[in-house]
């Protein structure tokens, strides 16, 4: 393993700014296109299901090959696979950009996620593993808030590139994948897990959760415009099958993609299932909010996007200092209380509607929801890493990156169609309308599950720093 790279260094912030703006290609991505669906949607004539295509063929492939990504990074070198990452990751961006039809766009979005799942779980991965034990914290929190801060800036960015042309969203990562590039290949140091690096890959188990997200995701998708058709059960019926195909191989497995025994730590356990409720809920706020905006509300692109500026700013000044201030707290006070916040910013956006108005019906949840990702966002992902063995650092990270993003994945499949948005369209705004407050009231009954899950599952012991190298002073109860 490379020498300890110091926080304060020349090298230590070219390490941090080319590993945040490499994930936060990927999170401005998962941001960024929701700002073009309404027009999208109007240049190729798609209906809501190929909206939801749209976002889900990325999500898709992110979520069922990051776990992958994050064990070849492991095994291959986290470098390596990182710099492989964003290269595809920007050829993809170019094929979405020059797409003829919705059809075509799809299936760039899935080459897309790809891309996404090589690079995303090795940029925290060389955090974990190239930086000083006592640095890592403020290292990871920097990384959780502007990496976060870059899917939060989406909105505004999209906004003002969808202006000009919807192509440009995709265009974007051209020259941000450039920077990165130039910055990994200079400053960044190889890492790898030596001991598990002439293992065979887990292809069966790969294939295994392929499918069962897929299954999955296609059957949950088209029931809403389908019903519950032969064909959409037997493809859920399918998914569920192969998720229990994929238990038993990676129970069986001597060199499993998922190590199954990460999750016999109760605060690893508990912290990614707090994941699942809180991101599950941020991906349809995300999803549906910028259309409920454009749709029903008839703002602007430009206009959707600045609207949630007071998240962008909050995030930026208070998530480095949380995964500070999370060392000595713990982490179970501020996940409970950020994704308490967050639930009360999907509880006022429910006053979306045709006449909203950005200071008394958007601003306040913006406000909480900057708020409550501040809060919970770092502690979250530190605490995830502490509690895996640092040679298990790419596995943890992949581990909660495809939770994170399973969980985006299932609810803009599920939560539309909860709430009888599944036949609404760019043209409707009345079918949106009439769905949008029962979404977000979901969407906020999933964030208090993971507040619940976060005071009750963490417990008061929990830490975000591994327990060898935490500090002296014990953390506060």
């Amino acid at each position: 393993m490379a020498a300890a790279v110091r926080l304060g260094t020349t090298q230590g912030r070219w390490v941090l700014a080319a590993t945040i703006a490499g994930s936060g290609m990927a999170f401005l991505d998962s941001t960024v296109v929701n700002v073009a669906l309404a027009q999208i949607g109007d240049d190729f004539d798609a209906g809501f299901t190929a909206l939801q295509w749209i976002v889900n063929a990325y999500t898709l492939s992110l979520a069922a090959l990051i776990l992958l990504g994050g064990v070849l990074g492991d095994r291959l070198g986290r470098r390596r696979v990182f710099l492989v990452g964003v290269v595809w990751f920007a050829v993809a961006s170019a094929l979405c950009a020059l797409s003829p039809s919705a059809g075509f766009l799809i299936a760039a979005r899935a080459l897309q996620g790809v891309g996404g799942a090589l690079l995303t779980p090795g940029s925290l991965a060389i955090i974990s593993s190239a930086f000083a034990a006592e640095d890592q914290p403020k290292a990871v929190g920097m990384w959780a808030g502007l990496s976060g801060l870059s899917g939060a800036v989406g909105p505004f960015l999209g906004g003002w590139l969808v202006a000009l042309d919807w192509r440009l969203v995709f265009l974007v990562n051209l020259p941000i994948a450039a920077v990165v590039l130039l910055g990994t290949l200079r400053h960044v140091p190889e890492t790898r897990d030596t001991l598990d690096a002439e293992r065979r890959l887990d292809l069966v188990g790969t294939v295994a959760i392929v499918a069962t997200l897929t299954g999955l995701t296609w059957s949950l998708t088209e029931a809403g415009s389908r019903g519950w058709s032969l064909p959409v059960v037997l493809a859920g019926v399918g998914g569920l099958a192969a998720g229990v195909v994929f238990v038993l191989v990676e129970q069986r497995s001597s060199h499993p993609l998922v190590p199954l025994q990460i999750f016999a730590d109760r605060v690893f356990s508990a912290t990614n299932l707090a994941t699942f409720f809180i991101y599950g809920a941020l991906g349809v706020y995300g999803f549906l909010v910028v259309l409920q905006l454009q749709v029903v509300a008839r703002w602007s692109p430009l206009a959707a996007g600045t609207a949630m500026l007071p998240a962008t700013v909050l995030m930026l000044l208070l998530s480095s200092r949380v995964g500070a201030l999370a060392v000595r707290t713990g982490p179970r006070v501020l996940m409970t209380t950020g994704a308490l916040l967050s639930a009360a910013a999907f509880a006022l956006a429910t006053r979306i509607g045709p006449d909203a108005r950005w200071l008394t019906d958007l601003a306040p949840s913006a406000v909480l929801l900057g708020l409550g990702l501040a809060a919970a966002v770092a502690p979250l992902t530190a605490t995830v890493l502490a509690a895996a063995p640092e040679q298990l650092s790419g596995a943890a990270s992949g581990v909660n990156n495809a939770v994170a993003r399973t969980a985006g994945l299932l609810s803009v499949a599920v939560i539309p169609s909860l709430a009888g948005l599944s036949r609404a369209s760019t043209t409707d705004p009345s079918a949106l309308q009439d769905g949008f407050p029962t979404a977000m009231v979901i969407g906020a009954v999933a964030l208090l599950a993971g507040a619940a899950v976060s005071w009750f599952g963490l417990g008061r012991g929990a830490r975000v720093q591994r327990a060898s190298d935490a500090s002296a002073e014990p953390v506060s109860r």
